[in-house]
């Protein structure tokens, strides 16, 4: 792909994903146009509610677009992403027992003591998950095997999970069940604050793997010919996906198909493997997929929205199952 290219492509990217913050501001119960922007209710509307949740749907979407990436091309497999592999699950997991923890410790109140607790449980899980997931990978290099034993670890943890919310009680399991279903509207200004800076620490990082990422795509030995540490790198790796994961899924809940979607259709429609490339272009997908799936749910019904995990699935599984029709054509 050569510079012009990448530049116009990411300048039409850019422009879309701003055209959609500029709709996902808009849409919503009240019509911010029928309200005078002296109007104290209009500033309330739109910069405590609206752009909070907008800008949570950027940073979930990019997020996990870019995690998904970097597990791809870590386990060198188009369908490895954090809601396959379990890691969202094991966030999930860590988030239940977090939250019967707050509850029996009655600290549940206090807003901040609660999220933080919440927010390192799920980075915990996700870091847990992703190490064994990497442990296996390096015991056993088959892809089938390392997907088989991500969905399994995800249903295992899932059962673990179904026992956390049959002993909780009716209050608790109510808000943990309405989590799982995903929102990027439950944020705060304040929640920004937080997110922000681990949002781009781990994005600026991802910038200076680029070199490392590409080597890798061959094998670990070519790369450490070219005197890279594997290790080193497989390390990074799982801290940034880890925390990027937790702290999503901890605020968001688990969106699902993101991750694995989004990283399969850049490089699909833009054909290209830089790591550079795409870093950038799953960012901005990745942002534009949650926003569209944002918009989608406030067009459904100004009163009732629907969860984003159903819009997302809706628009990622087709992606999904497309690449395995394409590798099974391309095989035969």
């Amino acid at each position: 792909m050569t510079k012009k290219h990448f530049i116009t492509i990411t300048v039409g990217l850019l422009l879309f994903a701003l055209a959609l913050i500029a709709c996902d501001l808009c849409f919503g119960s009240v019509n911010l146009f029928s309200l005078d922007s002296s109007d104290p209710l209009f500033r309330t509307i739109l910069y405590d509610i609206r752009l909070p949740k907008t800008l949570t749907a950027v940073i979930a979407g990019s997020g996990l677009a870019l995690c998904g990436l970097l597990m791809q091309s870590l386990f060198r497999n188009p369908l490895a992403g954090p809601y396959v592999l379990g890691v969202s699950s094991g966030a999930s997991l860590f988030v239940a027992i977090a939250t019967m923890l707050i509850s029996s410790v009655n600290i549940s109140g206090h807003y901040f003591m609660g999220k933080s607790v919440v927010t390192l449980f799920s980075i915990g899980g996700a870091f847990f998950v992703t190490l064994v997931i990497l442990m296996v990978a390096r015991k056993n290099k088959n892809n089938v095997t390392l997907l088989l034993v991500g969905l399994m670890l995800g249903q295992v943890l899932g059962a673990l999970q179904g026992v956390i919310e049959f002993i909780s009680s009716a209050d608790n399991l109510k808000t943990f069940i309405l989590w799982g279903m995903g929102s990027v509207g439950s944020t705060t200004r304040n929640d920004i604050w937080f997110m922000l800076p681990v949002y781009l620490s781990a994005i600026i990082a991802s910038f200076f793997l680029v070199r490392s990422l590409n080597a890798i795509l061959l094998n670990d030995q070519y790369a450490q010919n070219l005197g890279i540490d594997v290790g080193r790198l497989r390390l990074i790796i799982i801290v940034i996906s880890a925390v990027l994961v937790g702290i999503i899924t901890a605020y968001c809940g688990p969106i699902a198909f993101v991750g694995i979607s989004v990283p399969i259709a850049s490089r699909l429609f833009f054909k290209t493997s830089h790591h550079l490339h795409q870093i950038v272009f799953c960012l901005l997908l990745g942002a534009c997929v949650v926003l569209i799936a944002d918009v989608i749910c406030q067009l459904v019904s100004n009163q009732l929205m629907l969860p984003i995990n159903t819009v997302t699935t809706l628009i990622g599984s087709p992606v999904v199952i497309w690449l395995l029709f394409k590798s099974k054509l391309n095989a035969g």
